[in-house]
């Protein structure tokens, strides 16, 4: 005697289906957290050659403002050390970058309920 099994593979999708999205949300929400944390790094690496080469504070950070390619550029924090006021030849200059991160995965989200902030830094000597 077979049994009717007409509603098990739905029953079996409608269980699996929110973990597997779940997973590969987690998944693209890991990936962009590693684009982002690069593309940081590499924009505080650009950023500060800049300062190696004597530009002032002003121009670092409006290039640092013009290489970042995230959707809200506002909320980019650049801390510059030493001001170049008091910056010399021989002298070593620090770029530290900050940029919230917002996390898309609802679980993840639910740990950082605030946003997750990405810190990079990059240090030079002046020429």
């Amino acid at each position: 005697m077979k049994k009717d099994q007409r509603g098990q593979s739905m029953v079996e999708t409608a269980l699996l289906l929110p973990v597997f999205l779940l997973i590969l949300v987690g998944i693209i929400d890991f990936g962009r957290l590693i684009y982002s944390y690069a593309h940081l790094q590499m924009a505080a690496q650009e950023t500060v050659r800049l300062g190696g080469l004597g530009q002032n504070d002003q121009e670092i950070s409006t290039f640092a403002h013009q290489y970042i390619h995230f959707s809200d550029q506002t909320k980019l924090t650049i801390e510059i050390s030493p001001k170049d006021t008091i910056r010399h030849t021989g002298d070593y200059v620090t770029v530290k970058l900050h940029y919230p991160f917002k996390f898309m995965t609802p679980l993840i989200s639910k740990l950082f309920s605030s946003t997750f902030t990405i810190d990079t830094d990059s240090t030079i000597r002046v020429e």
